[in-house]
């Protein structure tokens, strides 16, 4: 079964090359859904890496596209306030017809991303932990039914959300992450995986750690639910859940460049002081009955001579993050190469077990790039 393979909107790099023209981003998305790809994807960041509005982006490509799943890689729920976020999301799924995809993260710890938080007046400190009471309230209102929460972060009564979205339950949400504690809140809170590890091995590693957490949560809340069912108190499961209390220490973290998905829990992930927050339910949990799925964020940049992709690559990461390319690299997986080598590469995280692969195109001519890749890359996807 071939894997689907996404396709990144450069909404950054338009901003990056002074490109003002958004419909022609627009119609990237529509030629993505022609040589077909699966899905198209727009990130997030308002103020650090300015590029635009990844809600509107996606708004203006559902009304243009009929096929092509939508999703946000990845989109900062901690900036904004989940009644709105929530009532924006299901907006968009249903404009979309139940085709979209949530791609969370928590920001990672660089002092301008510490300023984007500063200026929208949201605690960086606490982002983490803001982020899993967000999606537990805009799961519980996915549900239609009129919702009050007290949290440590948001408290509100009697709010009943329209029009619901077009999936049950809400669209799945994704996260990154990679080292145990992001790995077991993927596994815990999440429908779907998407990191960026450098190397098929790595990757191989953390889906291992992430399937145990998810499994180890599907039979907790199977079991709960059953021993809840028998004192006659069980609600049926439903896609959200209260907001758990965290415990765990702020430390700094690693530094991750794509500004999407938090570093190594081996460097420190916080997840914010403890809350104190009253809650009205259990943990927040994904369903044990929706699926899963494993996901791959990847830079590509493709060339016959590879010295030459190498080189384009470079040029287009470190006017990207203002860092040198050999440090981006060790963190995100970046591949410069043929067309065949590529599909070799990443063929090689499909093996691991990675289901839905979003490529970036590391490139100035973005419509050349998607249509090479299509051409020359797409057909080798899913080949042993």
């Amino acid at each position: 079964m071939r894997p689907k393979i996404g396709y990144l909107l450069p909404t950054r790099d338009w901003t990056v090359l002074g490109n003002q023209d958004l419909s022609a981003l627009i119609e990237q998305a529509r030629l993505a859904e022609e040589l077909g790809f699966d899905s198209v994807w727009a990130g997030d960041s308002p103020v650090t890496r300015p590029r635009a509005d990844a809600l509107m982006m996606l708004a203006a490509v559902a009304a243009t596209t009929n096929r092509i799943t939508l999703g946000t890689a990845v989109l900062l729920p901690a900036l904004r306030h989940p009644l709105l976020l929530a009532h924006q999301l299901a907006t968009l799924d249903g404009i979309a017809d139940g085709r979209l995809i949530v791609g969370m993260g928590g920001g990672f710890a660089h002092p301008n991303t510490e300023a984007q938080f500063e200026a929208l007046g949201v605690g960086f400190k606490r982002r983490i932990s803001r982020m899993e009471e967000s999606i537990d309230i805009m799961r519980r209102l996915w549900t239609g039914e009129t919702v009050s929460h007290q949290g440590a972060h948001f408290t509100f009564h009697d709010v009943t959300l329209a029009p619901k979205p077009v999936q049950a339950g809400g669209p799945p949400i994704w996260l990154p992450g990679s080292g145990e504690r992001a790995l077991r809140r993927a596994g815990r809170l999440a429908d779907g995986w998407l990191p960026y590890p450098p190397t098929q091995k790595a990757y191989a590693e953390d889906l291992n750690v992430l399937m145990s957490a998810n499994m180890s949560q599907a039979s907790s809340t199977a079991s709960t639910s059953e021993t809840s069912s028998t004192a006659g108190t069980a609600e049926a499961w439903s896609p959200g859940r209260a907001s758990e209390v965290s415990s765990t220490a702020s430390t700094p973290e690693a530094w991750s460049p794509a500004g999407t998905a938090e570093a190594s829990s081996s460097a420190g992930n916080p997840d914010g002081p403890p809350m104190n927050g009253a809650c009205e339910h259990g943990s927040p949990t994904a369903s044990a009955a929706r699926p899963f799925t494993p996901a791959l964020y990847a830079t590509i940049c493709l060339d016959d001579d590879p010295g030459r992709a190498r080189h384009r690559l470079r040029t287009s990461i470190e006017r990207y993050y203002n860092a040198p390319l050999e440090f981006v690299e060790r963190i995100q997986a970046m591949f410069a190469g043929t067309p065949e080598e590529a599909a070799n590469w990443l063929n090689g995280y499909i093996e691991e077990g990675a289901q839905h692969v979003v490529i970036r195109l590391a490139v100035d001519d973005h419509r050349a790039a998607m249509e090479e890749f299509a051409a020359q890359v797409l057909p080798r996807m899913g080949e042993k």
